[in-house]
């Protein structure tokens, strides 16, 4: 069977996404060698709380990284994953991205699960109240400080830092979705980072299809619950896929 085979038959397609699919919207691969990752070293949680220093690390890093995100628009992935929410077919999208395209995309927030956070939004690290970063980042390009709520609490885009735990809210839907998918699809991820890549393997261990679409190799390609692994680019290979399964 085809991707488009698998993707026709299925009622309950659990699609996972990591930053390969972002790069044709502009998003830049922070982790490649010329990636901010690489050229900075990563601000932790722990240092955030405790060290201006690293707050203005923090906000420095969102910075440089500003105008890349909000110039990104949703590309044929995200459109063709909302195709197949709006056919019926979409148990969940569960995403290591921050840049909110499936969203901007029209995926619907119930089947959204953000799991390393958004960039689109800042949040309290007391209260938790939550905003619009752009206010705060135009403080904090003028004058250098790093921004503070109302209540006198950090403010921090609603990103999960290094050393920072992940929402529990978020990985209990994950988990429900991987318990519900009767398919699979991860794509553009390494499936390195755990426990995002354990999503993926759940839903195949209860003996869902698995399939893999991935330039470049992953940490689960010689896994044995993987279905079917496709090399290349998934912006070729992903929207055409669900064309021919979902035909007009």
């Amino acid at each position: 069977m085809t991707l488009a085979d698998y993707l026709r038959v299925s009622k309950q397609t659990l699609i996972f996404t990591g930053a390969g699919i972002s790069t044709a919207s502009g998003i830049p691969d922070f982790r490649g060698p010329q990636g901010v990752w690489t050229r900075r070293k990563p601000v932790y949680f722990h240092d955030f709380m405790t060290s201006e220093a690293a707050r203005i690390e923090h906000w420095d890093y969102k910075l440089e990284a500003r105008d890349a995100f909000r110039a990104a628009k949703p590309n044929a992935v995200h459109h063709a994953i909302v195709r197949l929410e709006r056919a019926g077919k979409l148990c969940a999208v569960v995403t290591q991205n921050i840049d909110a395209l499936h969203s901007l995309a029209g995926t619907s927030a119930d089947r959204l699960v953000e799991l390393h956070g958004t960039n689109r939004l800042v949040e309290c690290q007391s209260c938790h109240w939550r905003g619009d970063p752009e206010p705060h980042f135009e403080d904090f390009r003028i004058n250098r400080r790093p921004p503070l709520c109302e209540c006198g609490g950090f403010l921090k885009t609603a990103t999960i830092s290094f050393g920072q735990s992940l929402n529990p809210g978020e990985l209990e839907r994950a988990q429900q979705a991987a318990l519900e998918a009767d398919l699979v699809v991860a794509l553009g991820s390494t499936l390195s980072v755990y426990p995002a890549a354990s999503f993926p393997l759940i839903a195949a261990e209860r003996g869902a299809p698995y399939i893999i679409v991935n330039r470049g190799a992953t940490d689960h390609d010689h896994h044995p619950c993987v279905t079917l692994r496709l090399e290349g680019e998934v912006g070729a290979i992903f929207p055409e896929a669900v064309a021919a399964a979902l035909p007009e």
